[in-house]
């Protein structure tokens, strides 16, 4: 089978189309059961995807972020759960590469087996009494020393992908000390175990359950890197975020989109389309989405031509393509339900999932309010560089 790294542009992006295609057939399926469609990742891992972000001088595809945040529109498109599961890896394994925050020999260690075997690997960092870690709480999983081992104890809420995950980078507060590091876990050790305690009403099929680690113990160095509390530099590869929620709402709009050129009640001439109530909403959703691929592409655009010093600075405006571009989503959303009317309630319309799934974006980070904050200081910090 042909892999995407190994393709030009053109042709990754007819692949990527091509594989996430087949992922509409079961989505209703596995948003239903409340399922892990371990298919879709099998797929994916076929043509090479997990490995298509790292940096080339690593062995991988090397792509930029204006062509990830494509692919994971597309894959959005076809199943948003699975398009926001894979993000956290495709942004991560990218970002450690670029910023090198990790010591090389272990970063490397890693990606060959992403390249060779399709690993997959996710940040747990949210627990239950610290909520969303952008809010600044400290972890209450602990590292202690031990010889020359670290000894992990604690429970990882919203562990998106723990069904696949082969590593997991786990947030914890080091005992006797001010510190929190990040620490480089193999879900196979002895002590990580996963309870499924899922049961959202959004991304159903994300796989975002407890991971519990009782005495896992890690090497020395699998501490790769400590998190300092405060400012952090922004980071681009979290616009899989606003990318994923485009997709659904893309979804939404084309089966709309659908429902009115194909709807005829004995009430009119012609179908729903043709009417001027209908064509306002149709009119609207196009608009909100224009406005948001534009903001999205935009900024990845901006992203990938800036020097590192230059990506420093993004910070406020990459909050606010998230903020708005998932605030449309969910408008495009709800508008699109309008156009179908009470059909988009029926248990068996994608409509329905797509609703509930969007508004999952809203507790994605970086939050509203604190985006909103941050452009308010922006604002008047340039106002007194003036």
């Amino acid at each position: 089978m042909e892999t995407l790294k190994d393709l030009d542009y053109k042709q990754r992006v007819q692949l990527i189309e091509k594989t996430a295609e087949q992922f509409k057939e079961t989505s209703q399926q596995h948003d239903e059961q409340l399922t892990f469609p371990f298919e879709n990742f099998d797929k994916l891992k076929a043509v090479g995807y997990p490995a298509l972000s790292i940096p080339k001088e690593y062995g991988g595809g090397g792509i930029s972020l204006t062509e990830l945040m494509k692919h994971q529109e597309t894959i959005a498109k076809y199943d948003g759960a699975t398009a926001l599961s894979i993000g956290w890896h495709m942004g991560i394994i990218m970002d450690i590469g670029e910023k090198r925050t990790w010591n090389e020999e272990k970063y490397k260690k890693v990606v060959r087996d992403v390249i060779e075997n399709g690993a997959l690997i996710n940040n747990l960092a949210t627990e239950p009494a610290t909520g969303s870690p952008t809010r600044g709480g400290r972890p209450e999983t602990t590292a202690r020393k031990q010889g020359g081992q670290w000894i992990l104890n604690g429970r990882k809420t919203f562990s998106t992908l723990s069904p696949v995950l082969k590593y997991a980078i786990i947030v914890a507060s080091i005992e006797e000390t001010d510190e929190v590091g990040e620490f480089l876990v193999d879900m196979g050790l002895p002590g990580v175990t996963i309870e499924e305690t899922w049961n959202s009403i959004a991304m159903r099929a994300s796989g975002s359950h407890d991971v519990v680690l009782e005495d896992v113990a890690v090497e020395e160095e699998h501490l790769v890197a400590f998190r300092t509390p405060g400012k952090k530099d922004p980071s681009g590869w979290l616009l899989h975020i606003p990318a994923c929620y485009l997709g659904i709402a893309r979804a939404a709009q084309d089966a709309a989109l659908k429902f009115a050129k194909s709807y005829s009640p004995n009430s009119i001439k012609g179908t729903i389309s043709e009417l001027p109530n209908v064509q306002e909403k149709l009119g609207k959703i196009e608009l909100l989405a224009m406005e948001a691929e534009a903001f999205l592409y935009s900024a990845t655009k901006e992203w990938d031509q800036a020097d590192a010093e230059a990506q420093k600075s993004m910070g406020p405006k990459l909050g606010a393509v998230k903020t708005s571009i998932v605030n449309k989503a969910v408008e495009i959303v709800d508008l699109s339900m309008r156009v179908v009317g009470a059909k988009s309630l029926n248990a068996d319309n994608e409509l329905q999932r797509h609703y509930r799934n969007v508004r999952a974006g809203l507790h994605n980070p970086p939050m509203d309010d604190i985006v909103i904050v941050n452009l308010a200081k922006h604002s008047l910090e340039r106002t007194d560089d003036q």
